[in-house]
């Protein structure tokens, strides 16, 4: 872990000693926790993302979509 910063958070007592009862790693659940939530958060973006597109493309008539594709494979 080369380049990393520190967070803090306020949790309950009982909630620390349980975790420390438990000897649950507090360092690596967070990171881990944080890791899942960025990782669905960007998931849910591009989904957003590609039902934008979608939409757009769906105004395109599919007679011109053909003539740009043909356009594009005969300038190779």
């Amino acid at each position: 872990m080369g380049n990393t910063v520190t967070v803090s958070a306020k949790i309950p007592r009982e909630l620390k000693e349980k975790l420390r009862k438990l000897r649950i790693n507090v360092s690596h659940l967070i990171r881990v926790a944080l890791e899942r939530e960025v990782k669905r958060i960007e998931e849910e973006r591009l989904m957003d993302m590609a039902e934008q597109a979608s939409l757009s493309l769906k105004k395109i008539p599919s007679k011109e979509i053909v003539k740009v594709i043909r356009e594009v494979r005969e300038e190779r």
